[in-house]
């Protein structure tokens, strides 16, 4: 049996040491995390917004009974189009054919007397040369004439207003466009105290889409030029109005309890797809922005107070954190108004492994779409 042999426990510690030091420097170093990046670009973009706003029909004209009767037929197919002047009811005109024939009576009794007058007169001047009459009998005369004539313009104006309330029997449309629904039926007693509404017609082609901006955004929108500025109608369902419109005018002021300002845009709709009442958005261009510098919007982290960060890799491949400024998204992208230049590499992947002041492994990103197909 051999003996065992005890060492001192101070030369176990000494060995300590010399064996940690073997280990370590037998290992091989880390290499530095990979990460990809992208450059900042610079380019020119454009700043849209989208604003909340309301399809309105460009002219809405109520067809409304002018004169009272019976409405005897309707001569439209609702929900067509019509042009002005197409009629669309007949109001019962025998009553007012009644009152034109009575108009034309009273006018030419009227003339009659004024007749008769006037060839008193021309009796009267005659006997008062020969003082066969006194000057107050001409005079009544020349009086009676003038009350003649008078009359003669009334019995006028009264077959005037007979004549268009029998116009007005047969109700026209004022103007071309879209016509809804009869609000009457045959039969129906219109026109008795009050103007009773018969149908509206619209015109849809073109139409209008009236929107609010902030009064802030419009000076903007005015400092671009607002002389026919396009704008892209985005329907309810998200997708794009096939046809482009242009902005008209705003409201000369601002809601004081909002501090919004009313625009209105117009569309071609020639088939009828917008309809008044819809709701829609517009997207305007609010400005032209030349030499900004854009990044992915998911390299861009919040930081503390809402601004942005990034990490870079500097000129000797180190990870760099930055503070930025973002302004507007476009797209997928953000603006970077101030904290980075153009070409300076912004990290995409491999955030998580990049310590800030660490060296790291760049490699220029490549999105999926452009990558390769595996097969």
């Amino acid at each position: 049996m051999r003996p065992i042999l005890f060492l001192p426990i101070s030369a176990i510690w000494l060995l300590l040491p010399a064996c940690g030091k073997k280990s370590a420097a037998g290992m091989p170093p880390l290499p530095p995390p990979a990460v990809t990046f992208v450059p900042a670009a610079m380019e020119t973009v454009t700043i849209t917004r989208d604003l909340p706003g309301r399809i309105d029909a460009i002219r809405v004209a109520e067809i409304r009974a002018r004169v009272s009767g019976i409405l005897l037929k309707k001569v439209f197919e609702e929900g067509a189009d019509v042009k002005a002047g197409d009629v669309l009811f007949q109001i019962d005109p025998a009553p007012l054919e009644a009152i034109r024939d009575s108009a034309l009576a009273n006018l030419a009794r009227a003339e009659a007397s004024a007749k008769r007058a006037d060839q008193q007169v021309n009796r009267q001047r005659l006997l008062v040369a020969s003082n066969a009459v006194s000057k107050q009998d001409a005079d009544n005369s020349e009086s009676a004439l003038a009350v003649a004539n008078a009359e003669v313009l009334v019995a006028k104006a009264a077959l005037t207003t007979a004549e268009l309330n029998l116009g007005y029997a047969t109700v026209t449309a004022p103007i071309s466009g879209h016509i809804g629904k009869a609000q009457v039926t045959e039969g129906a007693l219109v026109g008795q105290g009050n103007a009773t509404l018969l149908a509206v017609v619209q015109q849809l082609d073109p139409i209008y889409c009236d929107f609010t901006q902030t009064s802030g955004d419009l000076l903007a929108l005015k400092k671009a030029g607002t002389a026919q500025k396009p704008a892209t109608l985005l329907l309810d369902d998200g997708t794009a109005y096939a046809s482009a419109g242009r902005v008209l005018f705003s409201e000369a002021s601002v809601d004081a309890t909002t501090g919004m300002v009313t625009l209105r845009a117009e569309f071609p709709n020639p088939q009828h797809e917008l309809l008044p009442g819809m709701f829609a958005r517009v997207r305007v261009v609010q400005a032209i922005q030349e030499n900004a510098v854009t990044v992915p919007q998911r390299a861009v982290t919040r930081a503390a107070g809402g601004m942005g960060s990034l990490l870079l890799v500097d000129d000797s491949n180190h990870a760099q954190v930055r503070t930025v400024q973002t302004g507007e998204a476009i797209r997928d992208r953000w603006v970077i108004t101030s904290g980075l230049k153009a070409d300076e590499r912004v990290i995409m992947e491999g955030h998580l492994k990049a310590k800030a002041g660490s060296l790291v492994a760049p490699a220029p990103f490549v999105a999926a779409s452009q990558q390769p197909d595996a097969h």
